[in-house]
């Protein structure tokens, strides 16, 4: 569904439940700079009503699942922490040239904020799976949901606004193949994308 062309190594989750207190804290951080992502699409791109829209709810969404995680570590007797620079993220944003039209701007980071979504999608399925702790297990199945529906709408956008559907398409699957690549360096770091 996701269409991933690397699957994460199940042996993330195990890494990741040995280190909860820093997963938790590098999702709370995911969920704050997803926000962050919305209201910046709703600044640049405001002449977009639909979008504007989604983006507003988004962002609401995204904070509410942000205080979700802080109140998870908070019942852990967790503290927040500081923010790690993600560097998944940063490379998927190197990934298409700086510049262009409006309307290729807008698609690039639309394809990005849907990748970083399915992504996500997937760690919290794994999570929800092998987490021995049910609680957090049913709380990232939860989530899973949310992240899957984020994917589809970020993806739907994409190809809404840009000018040639065919080219989106060719796009999408061209940042797939490198994400693939990114993938094979990654999943051996207690971080969500890491």
């Amino acid at each position: 569904m996701l269409g991933l062309k690397l699957p994460t190594d199940p042996r993330w989750a195990n890494i990741a439940e040995k280190n909860i207190e820093e997963i938790l804290v590098d999702h709370a951080y995911c969920e704050q700079k997803a926000a962050s992502t919305a209201i910046s699409l709703i600044v640049t791109f405001p002449e977009h009503p639909e979008l504007v829209n989604e983006m507003t709810a988004l962002a609401r969404e995204e904070m509410g699942h942000f205080k979700m995680v802080h109140d998870k570590l908070q019942q852990r007797g967790l503290k927040l922490g500081w923010e790690r620079k993600d560097e998944y993220v940063i490379k998927l944003r190197s990934f298409f040239p700086k510049g262009g039209s409006r309307s290729t701007q807008l698609v690039h980071r639309l394809l990005i904020a849907g990748l970083i979504e399915a992504r996500s999608c997937e760690r919290f399925r794994l999570l929800s799976e092998k987490l021995e702790d049910k609680e957090l297990a049913e709380f990232y199945r939860n989530l899973m949901v949310s992240e899957a529906n984020h994917y589809t709408m970020f993806l739907k956008f994409a190809r809404q606004y840009g000018e040639d559907r065919n080219e989106v398409d060719r796009k999408w699957q061209e940042l797939l193949e490198y994400e693939a690549q990114i993938m094979k360096d990654l999943g051996k770091d207690e971080t969500i994308h890491g």
